[in-house]
Parts: structure tokens; sequence; C-alpha cells
């Protein structure tokens, strides 16, 4: 079970992080995954942080093979063919015309492989206004409405990690399995459409909802407002972040921690739509207490209460965390090239058990002789 996939052979002409990410993610349960790059330099991601072996590129592209073919050229679309002849899956993310202007049809690839499952990932979708323009994780996120619900108007600034990219890639990952299973059962293959604008609108669905229904817009204060969600800074200066809920037991149980009595009194407070109403004058209101303790005091405390809480842990914080190292969730894994790195495992056990350890990314044009040999490629 947790070579699920086994058997099942991917050809992912992915780049940067979309497809790569989906392509991964079929890899970690046992597909296997050739990716198919250009001679003169293959994925960009690769160069990020110079030569051609990145972090950004390890990470979103372990347990796959690495192949060198210009599908320019007329002898690099021959191999990709003959490949996609045996191929499951063809994972990509072009934008719309590129595969047409190859030659690479919908109608061209049912011939060579009818059972073909063909994921096709792009920006905004293969019609429309916006069809042709370029996409990234930050165009994503601000046409979609998900940027206006973490950016603040007044002092806007992109923060933190890639969203749009990711949530996308997990989609499309979606999308093949279910493809996948249809042809088990039928035969047929399928066309597999994703986009950056649909998916990370389909990954947060609630603000739609409130404006239909209540006609309120969502802003970045809104989903924190209605689940009490807070981050507090300590005496020390690190970060504590808490999520109280409409559970009344965990706001009693926080009043007490915090021996803030006053707050149970106050009118601004009295019950979750009025704490809801006034989020920001709650939030003031404990940051002054906060800062009376360290953040290890404070931990201690709300951990003997029952009250949800978790340190802000920075990145080398997580990678010590005693949970994170009880779950195993890191690995050592070596490269040939570039020695030793940590790794992240895939987040999903099967039977208990996270399958065999990956393989770390590949090399540009690592397996070149050996796919060719076996595929008989020119």
């Amino acid at each position: 079970m947790n070579n699920a996939l086994e058997g099942i052979l991917v050809i992912e002409l992915g780049t940067v992080l979309t497809a790569p990410l989906a392509g991964m993610m079929l890899a970690d349960l046992g597909a296997r995954v050739i990716k198919v790059e250009h001679p003169n330099g293959g994925d960009p991601f690769r160069r990020h942080a110079g030569k051609l072996y990145s972090p950004h590129f390890a990470s979103y592209n372990r347990n796959k093979e690495s192949i060198q073919l210009d599908l320019q050229s007329e002898s690099g679309k021959a191999d990709l063919l003959t490949l996609l002849a045996r191929a499951d899956v063809l994972l990509e993310n072009y934008r719309p015309g590129v595969m047409a202007r190859l030659g690479l049809t919908e109608a061209a690839l049912a011939q060579v492989n009818p059972r073909l499952v063909w994921c096709s990932i792009t920006g905004f979708g293969a019609e429309g206004p916006y069809r042709d323009r370029p996409c990234y994780d930050a165009v994503a996120l601000g046409l979609s409405g998900l940027a206006s619900q973490m950016l603040d108007p007044a002092r806007p600034a992109m923060t933190g990690p890639t969203i749009s990219d990711n949530v996308t890639g997990m989609y499309a990952s979606y999308g093949i399995l279910g493809a996948l299973m249809r042809r088990h059962r039928t035969g047929n293959g399928a066309r597999v459409e994703v986009n950056m604008l649909e998916a990370s609108i389909a990954f947060s669905p609630e603000g739609f909802a409130q404006y239909s229904l209540l006609g309120a817009v969502a802003t970045p204060q809104s989903r924190v407002a209605i689940s009490q969600s807070h981050a507090f800074p300590c005496a020390d200066g690190a970060l504590v972040a808490v999520h109280l809920s409409s559970v009344e037991k965990f706001w009693q149980a926080f009043v007490a921690v915090i021996e803030r009595p006053d707050l149970l009194e106050d009118a601004r407070f009295l019950g979750p739509e009025l704490r809801t109403r006034h989020y920001a004058a709650l939030n003031e209101e404990v940051a002054r207490t906060f800062r009376t303790r360290t953040r290890e005091q404070w931990c201690a405390r709300l951990a003997a209460s029952d009250v949800p809480f978790a340190p802000v842990n920075t990145i080398p914080e997580v990678m010590q965390d005693p949970q994170v190292r009880q779950a195993g969730t890191f690995y050592q894994a070596a490269h040939p090239e570039r020695g030793t790195m940590v790794a992240v495992h895939r987040p999903v056990t099967i039977d208990g058990e996270r399958g065999p350890t990956a393989r770390p990314a590949p090399l540009l044009g690592e397996h070149d002789a050996a796919l060719r040999a076996e595929f008989k490629l020119g």
C-alpha cells in the first residue's frame, strides 16, 4: 500500500512549482516520474541559488528521474512521444497553446496512447480574457481574493510561503488520481485541467459564502476574529499563538491562565459574538498582559490549562520540536553531488507506514543514458 501507485508512469513537463509539486506527490505514492527538462539549464527552479541544484528545486522534485529533451527539435518530440506511448500520465504547466504549437494536441496524443491521462495546469484556464497572461503565486493570490484576506491595506507587504502555487499542485494531483480511478473502470484516458485562479478561489470558499449570504466582504481580520485566533509577543520578544474558537471553556480557561478576571465582566467581551466584534480591542488588552512573562512561561501555563496554543516556531525550532521529532517528519537525504541535506517525509501514512525513504531530486539529465537505453530513444 505504501507504493499505491506502483506501475504508474508519469511524464512530467513541469517547471518551477505547480506541476513539479503534483508530480512529487504522485512519486511519493509510488509512481515512477520522469521529469523532461530542456538541455539548456533545465527547470528554472534549479538556478534559484546558483548552479543547478537549488533548495527550491530539491524541495519539489524528490523521487524523480531526469532526462534532457529539446522539444523544439523533431528528435526531442519523437523521443517524448515514445515515452508517452508507454506512460499513464502526462503532467505539464505550459501556457495555453504551447503544447499545440509543439504539435502535441489532444488528438495527436490520443492517437499515440488513448489511455493517457493528460493533466494541464495553467494560470487562468484555456479560455477567457486573461488566458495568455503570465501567472505566478502573487498574481493568483491577488486575483483570487486570497491576498485581500491577508494584506493590511495601510501597509501592504506580500509575506510567507507560496499558497496559490502549492494548492494548485495539490488539486492537480487530486484530479489525476480521480482520472486514473475512472480509467481503471472504463479503460479510457482523460484530460484534466487545473488553473491557479480557480484553485486559489476553491481553497478559501468561506469569503464567497459570507458575501453571498450576508453581504459581508472578508478582510484580513474576518476569519481570525470569528475563530478568535491571536498571536501575542512575550517578554522575551518570542510569540505565542492561541485559538479560542467559540467553545466557551477555552475562553474561561484562557482568562484564568492570564489572570485577567476583569475580562469576564467587560461588556465588550461577553460572549463569542461580542468578542468577534471587538476583536482588535481584545487583542490589545491581552497583548499587554503577555508582555509580562516569557514565551516559555506562558506555554507552560497554557498547556496546564488545556488552552489551544502553540509557540510561533522559527524554522530551526520546528526541526527541534519534540512532537515533530517524535513523528519523524524529517530525514537525512544523501545526494551524490550536494552532500547530506534535510528533507521532509510525505505527510501521509498508509497502514501506519510512510513508505521507503525518498530519493533526492535528480541532477539535470542524471538518468539520460539509462532512460535512452530502456525506452530505445534516438
